[in-house]
């Protein structure tokens, strides 16, 4: 699915995974090596005519991973010990080489990035998404905060101890969409940033 795709289905959670995810301007990469282990790899992101994009060297591990394995794992970076959210989106990649794409990349990259890639001297990649995941942290409540998509899944699991969490709680927020007004428009959400679950706990 295409990043506009998702973006258009969960409008709410689309708005958090871009600030947390695409906003900061990095990316760490999960790749399959050939012998099956994992590779992380930080990659700038890049989002062109409703694609999420991710370019890199030709000859890199990462881009060789890829052309072997089109699996692929984009979250967002953490740079801080202290509460943030998390986003991970699974998926896969198409390759793309076509010359009319790469100069309309590489003149996007020049306006939004600030470097200047040369079109056909770089590996560059779609991603297919199929999976988003959101963990964060509920600040009036201290619970962990994680929502799942396509799945449908959202809920809250309350901290027990720094280490511990108790059963889930449903909830809807990143995934419900937003009321349509009377024109026909939906109605924005106000966002907020959201914290992480902390403490490297994982649902």
């Amino acid at each position: 699915m295409r990043w506009s795709q998702f973006a258009a289905r969960a409008r709410v959670l689309a708005a958090v995974a871009h600030d947390q995810l695409i906003s900061p301007g990095v990316v760490l990469a999960g790749t399959t090596r050939r012998d099956g282990s994992a590779r992380i790899s930080g990659v700038e992101p890049l989002i062109l005519e409703g694609e999420l994009w991710l370019s890199m060297m030709p000859a890199s591990a990462k881009a060789r991973d890829l052309h072997r394995d089109p699996r692929i794992l984009v979250h967002s970076i953490i740079t801080s010990p202290s509460a943030q959210a998390e986003i991970m989106m699974r998926g896969t990649v198409r390759a793309e080489a076509a010359a009319d794409v790469q100069r309309r990349y590489a003149a996007a990259v020049v306006a939004h990035l600030g470097w200047r890639p040369v079109p056909g001297e770089f590996a560059l990649f779609a991603v297919d998404i199929t999976d988003v995941t959101y963990i964060g942290h509920d600040p009036g409540s201290n619970a962990q905060h994680v929502a799942r998509w396509p799945a449908g899944e959202e809920y809250l699991r309350p901290s027990l101890t720094p280490t511990t969490l108790g059963p889930p709680q449903p909830v809807r927020r990143l995934l419900a969409q937003p009321p349509e007004n009377p024109g026909g428009r939906r109605v924005s959400h106000t966002l907020r940033r959201h914290g992480s679950g902390g403490s490297g706990r994982r649902p």
